[in-house]
């Protein structure tokens, strides 16, 4: 009997100006690209808070692809810089977790650029699906806040 093969279940997180309006070009022009996204609309990338993209992880997530106007495009002047510096700390502070940090995924995407777009949601999928499943129940404890390790320690010395 054959394998059945992994797909991740990924969470966008789009900006309604620019990557939002992309994805919508791409499906009207028939790009196509995995089933495996459930995009998120926000009114920016810069309203990406990283606790967004760590919530979506605990809830089952195995990647979250992070995606706003190319830099110095921004509706809101420079809040797409913001959401790159969010991402950087985001990144590092999933590899402090023990996590890959290529789970996380920064696109910028014009509203003109749906194919291109399509093209690096494919990469994205393809990816994260090489790294398997995310198993962050073994790093971080149900309510987010410790390890399971020190979880553990603390049932056991009480």
């Amino acid at each position: 009997m054959a394998e059945k093969q992994f797909e991740p279940l990924i969470i966008g997180f789009t900006c309604n100006w620019c990557s939002y309006r992309a994805a919508d070009l791409a499906g009207m022009s028939r790009a196509k690209y995995p089933p495996n996204i459930r995009l998120i609309r926000l009114m920016c990338s810069g309203r990406m808070d990283p606790e967004f993209a760590l919530k979506a992880l605990r809830s089952g997530a195995d990647g979250v692809i992070i995606t706003g106007c190319h830099p110095g495009e921004c509706h809101y002047l420079e809040q797409n810089y913001k959401a790159l510096r969010r991402y950087l700390l985001l990144r590092r502070t999933l590899k402090q977790f023990g996590i890959e940090p290529e789970r996380v995924r920064l696109i910028w995407a014009s509203a003109a650029e749906g194919a291109r777009l399509a093209q690096e949601l494919t990469k994205a999928v393809e990816e994260i699906r090489a790294l398997g499943p995310l198993s962050w129940h073994n790093v971080v404890a149900a309510d987010g806040d410790r390890p399971l390790e020190l979880q553990h320690l603390e049932e056991v010395a009480a």
